[in-house]
């Protein structure tokens, strides 16, 4: 498997590639702060180079992430067009209505059902299927809080609906349970667990769709990047999709990729080798 290129910055990559699929949390914010060096680089591809499209495991629509975008900071001429797991997942949730659905998740995300003819329960006894968006408090649960319910679940064999796949989010200084680990102990315990958001193949057609229609042709899919610094999502997402990758190391893998001295290269490459993965390329943090 081959080693990373390491970078010194997006502008060395300047030539190579027409549009970017950029994950958001944990490249260009930390669910706090956004990161200027990062939302400054898109902005100065976007404006030099080509679209930068955010691709992002939020569970919600992506017009109802803007406005988040927009507190933190994150400046509009950073992006071009934002496509959310909500949006794929809206998809499989509406070839499901009126369901019932039982819905797992905080009031934030009520955005992903609007519109969407679903009728609700609040136990898996008279529900069709099970949406989850992440833990209904991710500041004290765990997965393992689930546990009991999602027992009375599979008694029902009940398929369970992920819009949100990351296991973890960096929020701060501070690693946050998603969606995604829900969905995770539910296929342990025997479960029957659908997703569309990254790594799966929904997210990244309806991103590469958006990017063909701000560039009025069709893409070349070697001559796209994704930057991201997941690995089971960002990293396996483009894997699978036959897509260069630019790791961003200093996100949620930080903790075992940087050092004092900065980008621990060997470290990144024990990193993807213990998942059986490949970044095309490997940088601390965004920048130009």
């Amino acid at each position: 498997m081959s080693k990373p290129l390491l970078l010194s910055g997006l502008s060395d990559l300047v030539g190579r590639y027409d549009v970017i699929l950029s994950d958001v949390w944990g490249v260009i914010h930390n669910g706090r702060e956004s990161f200027p060096p990062a939302t400054g680089a898109l902005a100065r591809w976007r404006a030099e180079v080509g679209p930068v499209v955010l691709i992002s495991n939020a569970p919600r629509p992506s017009a109802a992430v803007h406005s988040q975008l927009d507190d933190l900071k994150v400046p509009r001429d950073s992006w071009s067009v934002f496509v959310s797991s909500g949006d794929a997942t809206r998809l499989l949730l509406s070839a499901r209505a009126p369901g019932p659905a039982w819905t797992i998740g905080p009031d934030r995300d009520a955005p992903l059902y609007e519109g969407l003819d679903l009728t609700f329960t609040t136990t898996p006894d008279d529900a069709a299927f099970i949406s989850v968006t992440g833990p209904y408090d991710d500041e004290t649960e765990t997965a393992e809080d689930y546990r009991g319910r999602f027992e009375a679940a599979l008694t029902r064999k009940l398929p369970l609906i992920c819009a949100n796949p990351d296991l973890v989010v960096q929020r701060g200084d501070r690693l946050i349970p998603c969606g995604g680990a829900l969905a995770q102990l539910y296929a342990q315990m025997g479960g029957e667990v659908i997703m569309a958001g990254k790594p799966f193949a929904p997210i990244y057609g309806l991103c590469l769709g958006e990017a063909e229609a701000l560039l009025g042709r069709k893409i070349d899919r070697s001559r796209v990047l994704c930057i991201g610094d997941g690995l089971p999502t960002d990293v396996k997402g483009a894997n699978d999709q036959g897509l260069d990758i630019l790791f961003v190391a200093s996100g949620i893998h930080g903790a075992e990729t940087i050092g004092a001295d900065g980008l621990d290269a060997e470290a990144v490459e024990r990193l993807l080798a213990a998942q059986g993965l490949r970044a095309t390329y490997a940088i601390a943090d965004l920048v130009w």
